[in-house]
Formats: structure tokens, C-alpha cells, sequence
């Protein structure tokens, strides 16, 4: 199957075809004489030498641009004054320049287009001899300074293209999240509105003396399901403000950071789990990116932690270091070994990638003392 693989002609395989291709062309015009029958001419060493570097230099002309345009210069300033019989080398240049051009490279494309005219001009009106003429010398500029103007146009446009490409995209993510938005926030607040008038209902029973009073097992499972679909609401409209647009409204919630492990703490002890926060060191400001990414480990362990750990207390330790911040969530529960797929689920996966995104690190395994150990170390400058 060929699904996916890249043709033949682009890339630097079809830089290697493009600079065999052109020398046969080169060696071609050089070597057969015009006439009936066709006679071959005979081209020195120094002219075969000239010509291999020329064509050869345009297989790198995608990763060494400048270079190669130097280089084909020289060639046909060189090949085209001292060696006869004349062919079409100055086509390696033409492509370099095309190439230069079309990679961004305007203004080297110009100083290599204008030494070539310059040197021709100095050939053909500095001397006694005039190789091109008039009409040569035109054609001669014609197409060095079309080989640039055509390379800049195709640069512009392929810029164009991908900067409709980039606004397209955001402008899809942007649809997305708003329908994200709207499923998801519609559902949350139909939870959170229907938690309240249950914890209601059942605290109303309670004052009418039955058995479901405030301090009931259900009422505080309700409460917590309240104020969790409450935040959870709160954070889907604060991380889709981040992805509006500059001319819209800012975020209605402010991004989630270290600054509210208090909050996260407390809704995980309203679901049953003691959880005591420390924080270690002097505490850094810390970039919205960073900020975020370490709070997002700490509510990922704790989630793994309530789901899948069978544990009665966490530990969550914020240290802040001299070059680095580093986040420890350790429980008391069953180890990885008697955990389904953990370790290696999609949680450890998600935030072992949000800490190697920063250029940090993230360890996940038992303790030794027994339980389950999760800590992120995140780079102050990671998230620049």
C-alpha cells in the first residue's frame, strides 16, 4: 500500500530526481552539436567537474539553499568563460535562485541573482570580447530576475495558504469547544440544579422528622455532587473563554493553578478521602501554562486515588526549588499490583505527557511503606 507515503517528486527525493534530471539536460546541451549528423563535442575535465557540481549542489537545495546558490554561481562563472564547448549550466543557478526565492530567502536570492549580472555584464562590456550581445545579455537577466520574482510569489502564496489553513483550524476548535460547551454545561447545570432540590427535598424530610437529616450520608454525597458539577461548570466556561477569540469576552472563571488545592482538597474529602496539602519552599509565581499543568496532576492523582485506590488518606506535597516546582500526591491504598491497568492507564499517560510537554518528568509506582506514588517535576521555564 502507498497510503500516506510521500511522492516521489517532493521532499529530498525529489530534490535527488530534480538534480538528475537537470544534469542529464546539462550534459546533453553540452555535449551534442548542432548539425546533420549530430557531432558529439568534447568537454575538458575541469568543464565535467563544474558541471557534476552545479547539478549535484541541487539535491540539497531544500536544506543548504544559500549554499547551493553559491555554489552554482561559481560553476557558471566559472564553466562559462574558460570552457568550451557553452551548454546550459546557468539553469542550475536559475533553479537555485527559484529555490531561494520560493524558501524565503529573497534577499540572498538577490545578492546572488545581482553578482551573477554583474560578473555577465563585466564579460560581456568590461572586455573586448562580447559573448552574449545585446539580446543575450537581456535574456540573460530576464530569467535570473524572473527565477527570483517567480520564487518570491510561490513563498507569498504558500504563506497565504497556510495562514488560511491555521485560521480555519482555530476557527473549528473554536466551534468545538462551544459545542462542548453547550452539550456539556447544558447537562452539568441540569446536574447540579437537580442535586440542589434533592439535597432540598431531603432536607426537608429530615426537619419533618424523618431519617434523611442534613448530616445523612446522602445529603453530604448530594452536597458534594452539587458544588463538583457547580466547579466543573465554572471550569468548562473559564477553559473555553482561554479559546475565544481577542474581540470576545474574557474567561468568566479564572484558570485553574496551585492556588486552589485547598478547593481541590476539600471536594475530595466531601467524597470520603482524607487529604492533608503541604506546601515546601518559597512559593514561586508560576506561569498560567506551568501553573495550570501542576494543578491538572494533582486533580488526575486524586481522581486515580478515589476511583481506583481503596485508600483512606493522601499526602499532597508542593515543593518549590530553585529550577523546578515538584508535585507529590502519595495514598496509603492498594499499590499498582492489585490495581487494574495502573501505571500504565490513560491517567498516568495523560499527565506523564502534560509534565514531558513542559520538559519535566513524571514518576509513577508503589511505596515501599505501601500505597501509590505519583510526582511531577516541572521546569520554571518549560512552559516559555
Amino acid at each position: 500500500m502507498t497510503e500516506g507515503r510521500e511522492p516521489l517528486w517532493r521532499g529530498a527525493r525529489g530534490d535527488v530526481l530534480l538534480a538528475a534530471g537537470t544534469g542529464l539536460f546539462v550534459v546533453l546541451t553540452t555535449v551534442l552539436g548542432a548539425g546533420d549528423p549530430i557531432a558529439f563535442r568534447p568537454v575538458p575535465v575541469a568543464g565535467w567537474l563544474l558541471i557534476v557540481a552545479g547539478c549535484g549542489a541541487l539535491a540539497f537545495r531544500r536544506r543548504f539553499p544559500v549554499t547551493v546558490g553559491v555554489i552554482t554561481l561559481v560553476a557558471s562563472m566559472a564553466y562559462y568563460p574558460l570552457i568550451n564547448p557553452d551548454g546550459a549550466l546557468l539553469v542550475t543557478l536559475i533553479i537555485a535562485l527559484y529555490s531561494l526565492a520560493s524558501a524565503g530567502r529573497t534577499v540572498a536570492a538577490a545578492v546572488i541573482g545581482g553578482s551573477a549580472i554583474a560578473g555577465s555584464a563585466f564579460g560581456e562590456y568590461g572586455t573586448d570580447e562580447s559573448p552574449l550581445g545585446d539580446a543575450g545579455m537581456f535574456l540573460l537577466v530576464s530569467w535570473l530576475v524572473a527565477a527570483v520574482a517567480v520564487g518570491a510569489v510561490m513563498h507569498t502564496s504558500r504563506r497565504s495558504r497556510e495562514e488560511a489553513l491555521r485560521r480555519r483550524a482555530t476557527e473549528e476548535r473554536l466551534r468545538i469547544a462551544r459545542e462542548l460547551h453547550d452539550v456539556l454545561g447544558h447537562n452539568i447545570s441540569l446536574i447540579n440544579v437537580q442535586a440542589g432540590a434533592a439535597l432540598h427535598a431531603l432536607s426537608r424530610d429530615g426537619g419533618n422528622g424523618g431519617d434523611g437529616g442534613s448530616e445523612s450520608p446522602a445529603a453530604e454525597a448530594l452536597a458534594a455532587i452539587k458544588e463538583t458539577s457547580r466547579e466543573a461548570l465554572r471550569e468548562l466556561r473559564g477553559t473555553l473563554g482561554v479559546l475565544r477569540q481577542v474581540d470576545e469576552q474574557a474567561p468568566t472563571a479564572p484558570v485553574p493553578g496551585l492556588r486552589r488545592l485547598p478547593e481541590l482538597a476539600e471536594r475530595s474529602r466531601a467524597a470520603g478521602l482524607a487529604v492533608d496539602v503541604a506546601t515546601e519552599g518559597d512559593p514561586v509565581e508560576l506561569s498560567p501554562t506551568l501553573d495550570l499543568a501542576a494543578f491538572r496532576i494533582v486533580q488526575e492523582a486524586l481522581t486515580n486515588v478515589t476511583r481506583h485506590a481503596g485508600a483512606g488518606r493522601v499526602a499532597v506535597r508542593v515543593g518549590y526549588g530553585r529550577d523546578d516546582v515538584t508535585v507529590d500526591v502519595s495514598d496509603d491504598g492498594r499499590g499498582a499490583g492489585s490495581r487494574a491497568g495502573a501505571g500504565t492507564g490513560s491517567g498516568i499517560d495523560g499527565m506523564r505527557a502534560r509534565a514531558e510537554a513542559l520538559g519535566g518528568t513524571l514518576e509513577a509506582a508503589d511505596r515501599p511503606e505501601g500505597g501509590f506514588r505519583v510526582t511531577a517535576r516541572l521546569p520554571y521555564g518549560g512552559a516559555a
